[in-house]
């Protein structure tokens, strides 16, 4: 999608493009459990850890990159679940979200912009969940009873 603006220079107009934000979420396992954060920013709430990708990174090295800042743990057996890609996913802006399993490996606690995080049991998640994450949730519920992953 393009707006016109102007060159702030000459004046001349110039195409402005609009792209959807590239960001990674992750379903982090530790002891039958998954990680949630709730966050210290706008929107507040129970979320995935997850978070943009910065120029330069992979998607594996941002989602490795955010759960060490937002919950300290590191990540083993990373692997891409599922693409989500509403426009209205987020309500600050368009997102397209990879979104990886994992196990966490270490000491859960909260960093970053994470005000909090903990282990929830897939059938007692927090309500509401922040973003489309309760919908990622479940499709890796049901994923579950499809796969030998869990």
């Amino acid at each position: 999608m393009a707006d016109s603006l102007n060159c702030p220079n000459c004046q001349t107009p110039v195409k402005h493009y609009r792209n959807p934000f590239p960001t990674v979420d992750i379903i982090i396992r530790q002891r039958q459990q998954v990680v949630l954060i709730e966050r210290k920013n706008e929107p507040y709430g129970w979320a995935l850890p997850g978070g943009f990708v910065d120029y330069g990174e992979s998607l594996e090295q941002a989602a490795c990159r955010e759960a060490r800042e937002e919950t300290g743990l590191q990540l083993e057996k990373l692997q891409q679940f599922r693409a989500y890609s509403a426009p209205d996913r987020d309500p600050r802006h368009h997102t397209i979200s990879m979104v990886f399993s994992a196990e966490g490996v270490g000491t859960l606690c909260s960093g970053d912009d994470a005000a909090d995080a903990r282990l929830f049991p897939l059938d007692q998640l927090p309500q509401p969940l922040c973003f489309d994450h309760a919908t990622i949730l479940a499709d890796y519920i049901a994923s579950l009873g499809s796969t030998e992953e869990g």
